[in-house]
């Protein structure tokens, strides 16, 4: 499905939003992110570890274990989060609308054969804040439904240097990455995606 068949109220798909020198520099502040605080692998509150190795910048992480879904303040390891980056800051004051600053940088790596399953962003305090995403890397199968599990869902595919904001009717969606077209980027020298997501936490 092409980025103007996303046509959803409270969603805005810019794509290319990020040129080729823009997703470079990026990635480096995402590399020197993983320096300070390394992706790891958490566990759902179900004891099955997640296709998906994360890690985070700014105020807070999301995590999960089997204590559930949370935000906490620390890396597991310890260590605080570093800040997010000015290069990821910029897309947010640019497309997200807020007057406020986000919280929590999530960082999402997607290798071969990662996904993520259907889910709401609803660990958030202030749900009138938006949800900025920035793809960089290889392309996704985006997928978003309603406020309900069961809801139609439409499909979307996000190449590198596009940015997605969810927001207002849109912002409990339904949404999930089904697949990455695997090869798809040179951006990343091993292969896989980048996603960042954007949120205000408290």
């Amino acid at each position: 499905m092409s980025a103007d068949s996303l046509n959803i109220d409270g969603i805005a798909l810019h794509p290319g939003l990020l040129d080729a020198a823009a997703q470079a520099a990026m990635v480096a502040d995402i590399r020197e992110i993983a320096r300070a605080a390394p992706l790891f692998a958490p566990l759902t509150p179900w004891g099955k570890p997640m296709r998906v190795r994360m890690t985070a910048a700014g105020r807070f992480g999301w995590y999960t274990d089997r204590k559930g879904y949370r935000y906490i303040d620390r890396h597991p390891e310890g260590a605080p989060w570093p800040p997010i980056p000015d290069s990821v800051l910029a897309v947010w004051r640019a497309v997200s609308g807020s007057r406020r600053k986000p919280e929590c940088c999530l960082v999402n790596y997607y290798a071969k054969d990662a996904r993520m399953g259907l889910h709401q962003d609803r660990d958030e305090a202030d749900f009138d804040e938006p949800v900025v995403s920035i793809s960089l890397g290889d392309s996704a199968l985006f997928r978003v439904g309603g406020t309900e599990r069961s809801s139609p869902t439409r499909s979307v595919e996000l190449a590198s240097g596009d940015v997605l904001v969810m927001g207002g009717p849109a912002r409990l969606r339904y949404h999930g990455v089904d697949r990455i077209r695997f090869g798809s980027s040179a951006l990343l020298e091993q292969g896989g995606r980048i996603n960042l997501t954007l949120r205000v936490v408290t």
